[in-house]
């Protein structure tokens, strides 16, 4: 048995998120399916992390253990003939025996993208949340500075029955427009459910004038999801890179 590790790029909307479930679409579960069928036995994907539903991936990362006399490059080749094709394995490579997509992960890039045109985004519209409103780009620039660092972000997780740690680090937050598209960028160690999304609905709260930067500190320290802002929609979301 050999350790593989995949870099994986997929268009999430008709998926139910990454991780398998009986019954439903899902990102593993299309992988295992075919990786399965390759091998003649069952195969477990392991994933850097747990996009939800509708949210894409640029450079998904994943391991899995296979005995197979395939090379790298026939692997990727046969997985790319038998997924549809909004999931494509861009790299192949045998990876070192401990090598542990999540476990191994040191940080995430995720991209959070909104337009902001006055027209349709026609040929984007799967991949971006449509603003109907101009938002205060500076009094957003200022709510992100209070949110960078390491912090305990339970206000911002989806989930109230979180029994781990919901301290985590998130280094960088960048917000910046490009004609008639506004990205945020945010680059941590890991994050928790929903959590981006949330941040980002926060943030165009301020933006939108109805938070103040300031009263985002509150928020982050209340450790209450309630008093954070809307979950922004999936689509708009792509995990753009995991570093290790």
């Amino acid at each position: 048995m050999r350790n593989y590790k995949f870099t994986i790029a997929y268009d999430g909307s008709r998926y139910f998120g990454w991780e398998r479930q009986p019954g439903k679409d899902t990102i593993q579960g299309k992988l295992e399916a075919v990786l399965s069928r390759m091998c003649d036995t069952d195969v477990n994907v392991i994933g850097a992390g747990r996009t939800d539903a509708g949210v894409h991936a640029r450079a998904m990362v994943a391991n899995a253990y296979m005995d197979t006399e395939k090379t790298p490059g026939q692997i990727r080749d046969y997985m790319n003939h038998y997924l549809p094709d909004d999931i494509c394995v861009n790299e192949v490579k045998e990876a070192a025996d401990r090598f542990h997509a999540r476990y191994r992960a040191v940080g995430k890039l995720y991209t959070y993208t909104c337009y902001v045109g006055d027209t349709k985004p026609v040929f984007n519209r799967k991949y971006v949340t449509v603003l109907d409103y101009q938002p205060d780009v500076s009094a957003m620039q200022q709510a992100a500075a209070y949110l960078q660092g390491e912090h305990d972000y339970k206000s911002f997780c989806s989930n109230p029955q979180m029994k781990k740690s919901t301290v985590r680090n998130v280094d960088s937050i960048e917000i910046v427009r490009r004609k008639d598209f506004l990205y945020f960028n945010f680059h941590g160690t890991g994050f928790l459910q929903n959590m981006v999304r949330i941040l980002v609905g926060t943030l165009l709260e301020v933006g939108q004038g109805k938070r103040t930067p300031d009263s985002v500190k509150d928020t982050l320290l209340a450790k209450d999801r309630k008093l954070a802002g809307f979950t922004a929609p999936p689509q708009g979301l792509s995990l753009m890179r995991v570093d290790y």
